[in-house]
């Protein structure tokens, strides 16, 4: 199967900060790819260099084939590309369907509108008509992941989805999310949480000091590996 994403020999910065070393990796259409690593990895900064909000120093991302080099973020939302960033940037005056209906100014068609995005988050039911600012953790989560759908992406980059959020909260997202996964959302997710990432993800890539050190399915990846790789104790590729 032709891969839906390929990111080769990707390089990123933060002025002298060599934060994203030559990763390498492919994601195929309807896979869900779990990205992990410790702080400081390179795991945003490398989602951010895939979805167009980062100028990349080196390297390629290709989408469907196609090199992305020098297209900006927009564009890359109307081919099929939506982020949800770290700290979910939501508009904190807006209500949750006025953030929501934001994703659609990317024009693109699809199954994704406010009724199917509160459908698959039902705790925004009653908060459809809140101010964002008002809303708890889990709440705003699930409206910055409902934005990103309303996109009717292809792809979906999750930031640190269960970042600051209650461990209860963080079972809703990932049950809501079960929706999105079975429905054939290409998604690569990062999230610190081994046992919540290892559950749903078909494949693993870890990042350590910016550098793909362990990839491979996850059903074939022991958390033991998957541990050593996180702290840096020992490094192995899988094809």
């Amino acid at each position: 199967m032709t891969a839906l994403l390929t990111v080769e020999n990707l390089d990123a910065r933060h002025g002298l900060l060599h934060a994203v070393r030559g990763v390498g990796f492919t994601v195929r259409a309807g896979e869900t790819l779990a990205l992990v690593g410790a702080n400081g990895a390179g795991k945003t900064t490398l989602l951010r260099a895939i979805a167009g909000a980062h100028p990349p120093a080196g390297g390629r991302v290709l989408f469907h084939g196609r090199d992305l080099d020098a297209m900006p973020a927009h564009k890359r939302v109307a081919l099929g590309i939506a982020l949800v960033p770290e700290g979910r940037k939501l508009f904190g005056q807006l209500t949750v369907e006025e953030n929501l209906l934001l994703g659609r100014a990317a024009g693109r068609a699809g199954a994704w509108d406010v009724d199917t995005v509160i459908a698959a988050f039902p705790n925004l039911a009653k908060r459809r008509h809140a101010r964002a600012g008002t809303l708890s953790g889990g709440e705003a989560q699930a409206t910055a992941i409902g934005r990103a759908l309303m996109t009717n992406p292809e792809l979906l980059l999750l930031d640190e989805v269960s970042l600051g959020l209650s461990p209860l909260a963080v079972d809703r997202v990932y049950a809501s999310l079960a929706t999105t996964m079975s429905g054939g959302t290409t998604i690569v997710l990062v999230e610190q949480d081994l046992t919540r990432a290892l559950r749903v993800a078909d494949r693993v890539v870890c990042m350590l000091e910016g550098r793909v050190v362990l990839s491979g399915r996850a059903a074939e990846l022991t958390r033991d590996e998957i541990t050593d790789a996180y702290f840096g104790l020992r490094g192995k590729v899988a094809a």
